[in-house]
């Protein structure tokens, strides 16, 4: 069996100081408002949702090992758009041997990285 998509949940103590990062800064398209969780489309077949970490499944852990990738093709329009928009934490592009990228951090301090494969033979892996 193969499954149709996939949705990756962060668990926070306030919803509420994350969705404006989640909706405005970054931009993403909100699929599904659940009240204690919010469920958005980041691309074509990717979804990223924010959860009640008093309420879900899992509880907001005050440290994270977690690490959300954005692949885009436009890294450092990515980049400009979270200068212009004062997001803390955020680093400088760099370019390693199969993509260029960089690292910020949400209003609770998950991590997320915005990325692009230069080398043609493993971006074509993931398209």
């Amino acid at each position: 069996m193969t499954p149709g998509y996939a949705i990756t949940f962060f668990y926070y103590p306030d919803l509420s100081a994350v969705i404006p990062f989640y909706e405005q800064t970054l931009g993403f398209e909100l699929v599904l408002d659940q009240g204690m969780a919010r469920i958005y489309r980041i691309a074509p077949g990717s979804y990223f949702g924010i959860v009640d970490g008093n309420k879900g499944h899992l509880k907001h852990q005050p440290t994270s090992a977690v690490l959300l990738t954005i692949v885009a093709e436009d890294v450092a329009g990515w980049h400009a758009k979270l200068v212009a928009a004062g997001v803390p934490k955020l680093g400088a592009i760099q370019r390693g041997t199969y993509c260029e990228h960089f690292f910020f951090e949400d209003p609770a301090g998950y991590a997320i990285e915005v990325q692009r494969f230069h080398d043609p033979a493993v971006a074509k892996l993931f398209g």
